[in-house]
């Protein structure tokens, strides 16, 4: 068969080996796999490299790196050596500008992390973030990311149509955490929506973590959600 790359499947697991038994319990019904901080002491970056190169599949590695800009950079043009193809920093121009430059040369795609979906305005103000609704800070820090050069986004599927609406979003990538199918267990997560409705917005990679890997059959679970994106709901936009 055939995988949608559409879905990525979170790692999210304690170790390497973990992850190993995931990979081949899922097989060839997933090609593009994330990888966090969370494995990141448990070989995170030797199973990136085994999936891409023995395996053949994408990786997207989620590091959300937040530094100076030559810290950055320099992080960014070291990570850019293991052949991976999405790498995530925090939307703050000058984080994305530095880590466009570190990944200069490769093909390494640098995604913009807007908002945490886990987070709601009672959170952004324990954090001492600027008043407003979120959707619409999310979509300001979007066009700035975009601005500085990110090639995408990260964002929940809620702010996915405003982000798509965006001039500034014209070829780039919007790839969404907080998605969860119908019935599924909302987690951490507080800002989400199903596959069909994502996909329906101009999301063009949705990530799923917990429903595949804490399900009986991950394959199966996998297939389900790839159904759901190829469904009819999911070809007709949100209004």
């Amino acid at each position: 068969m055939t995988a949608d790359d559409r879905l990525i499947v979170a790692l999210d697991v304690p170790n390497m080996l973990h992850g190993q038994e995931l990979v081949d319990q899922i097989g060839d019904a997933v090609s593009f796999y994330k990888i966090g901080l969370g494995m990141l002491t448990g070989g995170g970056l030797a199973l990136a490299n085994e999936l891409k190169q023995e395996y053949g599949k994408r990786i997207f590695l989620d590091m959300k790196l937040f530094d100076i800009g030559a810290t950055v950079e320099a992080a960014v043009r070291g990570l850019a050596q293991f052949d991976l193809d999405f790498l995530t920093v925090h939307g703050d121009p000058h984080v994305v500008a530095a880590a466009k430059e570190g990944a200069a040369g490769s093909n390494l795609k640098i995604l913009g992390v807007t908002v945490l979906t886990s987070l709601d305005r009672g959170d952004l103000d324990n954090c001492l973030i600027k008043d407003g609704a979120i959707p619409d800070l999310v979509v300001e820090r979007a066009g700035k990311a975009f601005e500085a050069g990110a090639d995408g986004v990260i964002a929940s599927p809620q702010e996915a149509a405003m982000i798509r609406a965006l001039p500034e979003a014209e070829g780039r990538l919007i790839v969404t955490p907080g998605v969860r199918p119908a019935g599924a267990a909302l987690g951490d997560q507080k800002r989400v929506a199903t596959p069909a409705n994502a996909v329906a917005d101009g999301v063009d990679h949705i990530v799923v973590g917990r429903p595949v890997w804490t399900a009986e059959n991950p394959r199966a679970a996998a297939q389900a959600i790839v159904a759901e994106m190829n469904s009819a709901q999911a070809q007709q936009p949100n209004r």
